[in-house]
């Protein structure tokens, strides 16, 4: 679980400094990598919150 919360508050901060980072559109590099590597780390976080409760369901 602890780890599900990690990557959830790193996307948040890989989102937020992708907003920070827009100079004149969305479409620039640094943008669209920092909101992948965000996309990846939410869907990392929600995959082991899931995996956990499935896990403490289990026992």
């Amino acid at each position: 679980m602890k780890m599900g919360i990690f990557y959830l508050v790193l996307g948040a901060l890989f989102t937020y400094m992708a907003v920070v980072s827009i100079t004149d559109s969305i479409w620039n590099i640094t943008t669209i990598l920092l909101l992948v590597v965000a996309a990846l780390d939410f869907g990392v976080g929600f995959r082991y919150i899931k995996t956990s409760i499935a896990n403490r369901k289990g026992e």
